[in-house]
């Protein structure tokens, strides 16, 4: 490797792998070639513990191993253990898992450094799985150097769920496309509208692809960046200071009850248990919303676009996907599964056995033709469609960036600097220390990163 693939590595494992030294390129032996593979088998599979791989988990058995007779063996994270664990499995070259949840941060990053199979000699010509149906944008983000490396499993925008009801009693009305002022003045309207309800929920957990995968959103529309076209770090710069403090300010008077170590996880029970009369976060949860086999407010809720204050949008681009290690050995049952789980066919089977709402959608075009997830998703559904047709990872704020990108900065750096960053304003919401002290630390800290660029 050349020295800037070191440090690209390097950077990518430092947080998962503290000490590491690597003596080659990692990741680059030990891997199985297509073909090889005979019938059956089995394979592992690390993923993100999010509602949609909790639903793969329950139908696997009686479908896909059922017909292929490929055993899937599931071991199930939370997101920041996950994306420790799958850093250090894949960046190392350790071949522990065939297949692993990956997001569109690590997919362009992991494949220029060789860490991931590619994929399109797989699903080009299968006319059954239609690659051409996978939204633009999923693709875009998933590939590198024009290969494919990753199968988007489900896809996803933001934006603003809120309560219809609660808001209808207090005389309130939402905006279709509101403004973060906007929704800190309705917080602070509707909170305790209901006993034990707060006004909103945001994620404070700390982790750059938890708390910052809004919070980035939010400096976005403020006028900040993380850095300039030109690698000048501006965390602690006065727009990025103002969309931090907003927040930081907004979660404490008027969010959930333990907002310091509240993520996706913990706003999405808050939300379906009526303890939060609004929360913005991921358009993916709409589907668990509206289930009433698990949402105490399926049909309360409304749907608004990515607020915004200086920006005429604001949603972030995400997919969590399925990306095979380099090292797998077993590669066709690994490109099998993944198949499958990204497939029409599999989209059927969740709609027909768990329910519609349920799908895991934002990846396929056709998913918003089919008739039943028309009529379950009538609220949500075109919202998100458009919020991911309108994220920009490119210009999503007021000023050119250096990489792409909307709720990240795609270095590998900027997985230890979002968290860190992020640490220390989680302490903030809790009330130890300030946003200033926060953000002078975070300075220090994207200095450093930037100086190997500039």
């Amino acid at each position: 490797m050349g020295t800037t693939t070191k440090r690209l590595a390097a950077a990518a494992i430092a947080p998962a792998v503290a000490g590491l030294v690597l003596s080659g390129c990692a990741g680059a032996g030990g891997g199985g070639e297509a073909g090889t593979d005979g019938e059956g088998g089995a394979i592992t599979v690390l993923m993100v513990g999010n509602p949609q791989m909790q639903d793969i988990q329950q139908i696997t058995e009686d479908t896909f191993t059922a017909d292929t007779g490929i055993e899937v063996n599931y071991t199930v994270l939370p997101e920041n253990e996950l994306r420790d664990k799958v850093t250090q499995d894949v960046a190392t070259g350790a071949g522990q898992y065939d297949v692993v949840s990956v997001g569109a941060y690590e997919v362009p990053i992991w494949a220029k450094n060789g860490w991931l199979k590619p994929l399109d000699e797989y699903v080009e010509g299968d006319d059954d799985y239609d690659v051409d149906d996978l939204l633009d944008p999923m693709i875009a983000s998933l590939s590198s150097d024009d290969q494919l490396y990753a199968l988007p499993f489900y896809g996803e925008s933001s934006f603003l769920m809120y309560r219809k009801d609660v808001l209808e009693d207090e005389g309130l009305e939402m905006p279709e496309r509101p403004t973060w002022d906007e929704v800190a003045d309705i917080a602070a309207e509707v909170d305790g509208a209901q006993p034990g309800m707060k006004g909103i929920c945001l994620r404070g957990l700390p982790g750059w692809g938890e708390m910052f995968a809004p919070l980035t959103t939010v400096v976005n529309t403020f006028g900040g960046t993380w850095f300039t076209e030109d690698w000048e770090a501006q965390v602690d710069g006065p727009e990025f200071t103002e969309a931090v403090q907003f927040y930081v300010d907004l979660v404490r008077e008027h969010g959930e009850a333990g907002a310091s170590q509240a993520g996706f996880t913990e706003c999405l029970n808050a939300m379906s248990q009526s303890k939060v009369a609004m929360w913005y976060d991921a358009t993916s949860a709409a589907g668990s919303l509206e289930d009433p086999k698990v949402s105490n407010v399926a049909g309360k809720i409304g749907y608004a676009f990515a607020p915004v204050k200086e920006t005429d949008s604001s949603g972030w681009l995400w997919t969590w996907s399925w990306a095979m290690p380099e090292t797998t050995t077993n590669s066709d049952a690994a490109a099998e599964f993944m198949k499958w789980a990204t497939s029409k066919e599999y989209e059927q089977t969740v709609g027909e056995e768990l329910g519609w709402s349920r799908l895991p959608a934002g990846k396929r075009e056709s998913t918003y033709e089919i008739p039943e997830y028309q009529e379950v998703s009538e609220a949500f559904g075109p919202i998100t469609l458009q919020a991911i047709e309108e994220a920009d990872p490119t210009d999503p704020g007021v000023q050119p960036r250096p990489t792409v990108g909307v709720q990240f900065v795609g270095i590998p750096e900027f997985a230890d600097l979002g968290t860190k960053v992020s640490q220390e304003i989680s302490a903030a919401i809790a009330g130890r220390g300030t946003v200033e002290e926060a953000l002078a630390q975070g300075q220090e800290l994207a200095e450093e990163v930037a100086a190997e660029y500039q």
